[in-house]
């Protein structure tokens, strides 16, 4: 059988919790995992050697935390204390600094991390979660109208429902044309 593939190039943010498309969940396996950090190699740091079991449980911890963080706050409720700590400490365990360099006609900066791979990794994703949950672009969040999707997405349109027209939206045309011709019973 086929594995979904999770909606990437949203938020960073929303592609981390788009990680269980159709039940199939990204950090399973270190190859599953190691294939969406391929996907996300621009946005995340450079793996230095697969994923243990731990390192998987560990992005799974904080998938759920920016989950239970990014719900009530989305619906304007105050998320959990230890929630809002759990990602702040993952922040601090790797800060963030400028790395500035010449790129041949300027100074450019560079946001860098140093640390254990892991480390940096669960520190960029805490960040990405924290812009997002204090940027107005929260509110604009949805969830995908397919059934049984559970993908998140910021939409360019606000007429946007699905995460894919050619996915859940051709199945929810698909049911509407067969609740229309069905006969009847």
């Amino acid at each position: 059988m086929d594995r979904p593939t999770p909606l990437t190039g949203e938020h960073l943010a929303l592609d981390l919790l788009n990680t269980r498309p159709g039940g199939f969940d990204v950090f399973d396996s270190p190859e599953s995992a190691a294939d969406w950090l391929a996907v996300e190699a621009d946005r995340l740091p450079q793996p230095t050697g697969p994923l243990s079991d731990a390192d998987l449980g560990a992005l799974r911890a904080v998938r759920e935390i920016v989950l239970a963080v990014l719900v009530p706050a989305a619906r304007g409720d105050r998320p959990a204390r230890q929630h809002l700590a759990s990602l702040t400490r993952a922040q601090r365990d790797a800060p963030a600094y400028g790395r500035l360099d010449w790129d041949g006609a300027r100074v450019t900066v560079t946001t860098d991390r140093d640390g254990p791979y892991v480390t940096r990794l669960l520190a960029t994703l805490a960040a990405a979660a924290g812009e997002l949950l204090s940027s107005d672009a929260l509110g604009k969040v949805r969830m995908c109208e397919g059934p049984d999707c559970t993908t998140m997405f910021i939409p360019a349109n606000p007429r946007r429902q699905w995460c894919s027209p050619a996915v859940c939206g051709n199945r929810v045309r698909v049911a509407r044309y067969y609740n229309r011709h069905k006969l009847p019973s």
